[in-house]
């Protein structure tokens, strides 16, 4: 009895990290289990992919919004190792069993990908921040502003819109609670007369805060809000 054809054999093997996610349909799981019986090298490249598969299923879905960065130092050591190695014969064998090895991992990845991206779809979002108007007494000519403030968990945020802010300048705001005391909460760069929209945070819950001011560069005072 002869073997399947390099084509098929190809196929078969691409199905590995399918296979190993516990995924395709009965009658793909059957060729690849028949396929296996008679192939050491798939059966030795299906091992290498089962342990990947086993920490996929350990990934916790809430955590699907963060996003991983590679550490800075791995570009200059791929490209150190690249170096060290130098050029050399080509194994074509060896080149071809690499090349199925990257596209089963790749197809355990994208299919992972798959899932966690369902996942993360039928997530329900969460309600947007309650937003409350605040009323903003403005000192310095030619400044006009609007303000918002959002309670959150961790403090307060201010949400403050307006224009006639010197371009360049740096504004520095402060969020002051019920005892006075002025708390940091940002710095902003003026744009002129164009339209600036700024986020600016605090460490003070919105229950303890009774207001937030803008200073300029000196110190003095650009505009005021009392909640």
């Amino acid at each position: 009895m002869t073997g399947p054809s390099r084509d098929a054999h190809r196929r078969l093997r691409e199905q590995l990290g399918v296979y190993a996610l516990g995924h395709g349909t009965p009658e793909e799981r059957a060729a690849v289990r028949a396929h296996l019986d008679g192939c050491a090298a798939c059966r030795a490249e299906l091992a290498e992919l089962t342990p990947l598969a086993g920490r996929l299923a350990g990934v916790d879905p809430d955590r699907l919004d963060d996003q991983p960065a590679p550490p800075p130092e791995l570009a200059d050591a791929v490209l150190a190792r690249i170096a060290a190695a130098g050029p050399g014969p080509v194994d074509l064998a060896a080149r071809r069993a690499r090349r199925t090895r990257w596209a089963a991992a790749g197809a355990v990845a994208v299919i992972a990908a798959a899932a966690f991206g369902v996942g993360w779809l039928s997530r329900p979002l969460p309600p947007a921040p309650p937003l409350e108007p605040v009323a903003v007494a403005v000192v310095a000519e030619g400044v006009r502003a609007t303000a918002d403030v959002v309670p959150h968990t961790w403090g307060v945020e201010v949400k403050l819109s307006g224009a006639g802010f010197a371009a360049g300048q740096v504004y520095r705001v402060t969020v002051v609670d019920e005892a006075g005391r002025e708390v940091p909460a940002g710095q902003f760069i003026g744009v002129g007369s164009q339209q600036l929209d700024c986020n600016l945070n605090s460490s003070v819950l919105r229950e303890d805060a009774a207001g937030f001011a803008v200073l300029d560069a000196s110190g003095a005072v650009v505009l005021t809000s009392t909640f």
